[in-house]
């Protein structure tokens, strides 16, 4: 694995020999990703994998026209032909007026910011395999609870440097944990099966096995003798583990791409009201060992946080400079990428912020509702909204949570369900996309 400072060397020097071969601009991106993982199940080590791998990506334009080329090769010979397949493939490719560099007045300059990406720990496969095992036992624990799908446990390095033709040449380092367990409880045909996880950027950070353990266990026991729901419009509960789909789906409706052709279902609802009044959607790249957090886009712009709704009102698209063109607007830091292809748009640690009332008191007026805890399918229409999608729970009577429920399915619109969100006051920063309990009304519920 390189050094940052090998890495910025890398992808500059890639820069100056596309521009000598006749590139009128280039960017190129470094990515090494080394991780080690270990699960066990029902008390034996299953697996153990070490990996890295170490990807450079070059895209260069010949007046309008671009292409893009990738290499797991760091070698010399391999890099010379990269380019000169690069700057070969560009003056063959159509025009596109829209592509280019981000502007170069745009870059970020001066000192980055720094967001405790990368703790320096690199705990051994036995600590892992023991952070596993722990997971796994306290499921096991759990009374109802008779078999198990396993246990994990992960720990992983990342190298990032990206370098432009305008002189930006900019790296950062990552590190990453994890920790899962997933069991069974019941017998036969009575089986349910749940599961939990944690993500951290430090170690130290890293929920304790056991808990993720137990609460893998409950859940898989609470699910136990599932029955059904009778139809209706009802308010439904979503568990933040899955209401954070709904987050997603909105900020995948705002992305430049999908403005620029048209196949958003917020399409000319910039400035409008689309939440109800005090919600606020926030987009923070900046949170200090966030999952998501970084100090610049994928296209060498500064990050900075900022509220993607304000009081209910959405304020701004999620642009990189190709769709910011075709738009006519500015390119807002939102860049992403990967090794190969032209950049996108997306949020980084994104989250919709907390409500006054807890889950008991956001369900206490339900006389019949319905807590989702899981999601299944992919029954939503990205162009008009229409959402329509597998679900298991809970019932919610007379505001207290009852028995579970499955093969359950919940439909509305997306624009509706927007306004008709009311978020709970249970927020916690976990995942890259975060929300708390939320509560839709009046959503359909097509059951029994």
């Amino acid at each position: 694995m390189l050094t940052v400072a090998q890495a910025e060397d890398r992808v500059a020097t890639l820069i100056a020999a596309a521009r000598k071969a006749g590139a009128d601009q280039a960017d190129a991106l470094y990515v090494c990703d080394a991780s080690t993982q270990v699960s066990v199940r029902l008390g034996q080590l299953e697996d153990v994998e070490r990996s890295e791998g170490e990807d450079i990506g070059l895209r260069v334009f010949v007046g309008s026209r671009s292409a893009s080329v990738s290499a797991s090769d760091l070698s010399a010979d391999a890099l010379a032909a990269l380019v000169e397949r690069a700057v070969a493939m560009a003056r063959e490719a159509p025009e596109d007026p829209w592509a280019g560099l981000a502007p170069a007045e745009r870059l970020l300059t001066g000192d980055a910011p720094q967001l405790e990406s990368d703790d320096g720990s690199d705990p051994a496969p036995a600590a892992l395999r023991e952070r596993a095992l722990a997971a796994e036992d306290a499921a096991r624990a759990v009374a109802g609870v008779t078999n198990s799908e396993g246990a994990g446990a992960s720990a992983s390095r990342s190298v990032i440097a990206l370098a432009t033709s305008h002189g930006f040449v900019r790296g950062y380092t990552s590190t990453g944990y994890g920790s899962s367990a997933s069991v069974i409880a019941g017998e036969g045909y009575a089986m349910q099966r749940d599961y939990a996880y944690h993500s951290s950027r430090y170690l130290v950070d890293l929920e304790g096995p056991e808990a993720i353990g137990r609460r893998a266990g409950e859940r898989a026991v609470a699910r136990l003798n599932p029955g059904k729901l009778a139809s209706g419009a009802m308010p439904v509960l979503f568990d933040p583990r899955v209401s954070t789909s709904l987050i997603g789906h909105f900020a995948g409706a705002i992305t430049g791409s999908a403005v620029a052709r048209r196949t958003s279902f917020l399409l000319g609802k910039l400035g409008e009201q689309i939440f109800a009044p005090g919600i606020t959607i926030r987009d923070d790249p900046h949170r200090i060992r966030g999952l998501r957090s970084k100090p610049f886009d994928g296209e060498g712009l500064p990050t900075a946080p900022s509220d993607l709704v304000a009081d209910g009102v959405l304020t701004t698209w999620l642009l990189d400079s190709a769709s910011a063109r075709q738009l006519g607007l500015a390119p807002t830091g939102h860049a992403v990428r990967g090794i190969g292809g032209a950049p996108g748009a997306g949020a980084t640690n994104l989250h919709i912020a907390a409500g006054p009332l807890s889950p008991a008191e956001l369900m206490a007026d339900i006389k019949l509702g319905l807590y989702v805890t899981e999601l299944i399918g992919q029954g939503v229409n990205p162009v008009t909204g229409d959402y329509s999608r597998g679900a298991s729970g809970f019932v919610i009577r007379d505001g207290q949570l009852a028995e579970p429920v499955a093969e359950i399915t919940i439909a509305g619109n997306l624009v509706d369900m927007f306004l008709n969100v009311t978020p709970a006051s249970d927020l916690e920063f976990r995942r890259g996309v975060d929300a708390p309990t939320l509560r839709l009304d009046g959503m359909t519920i097509a059951g029994a």
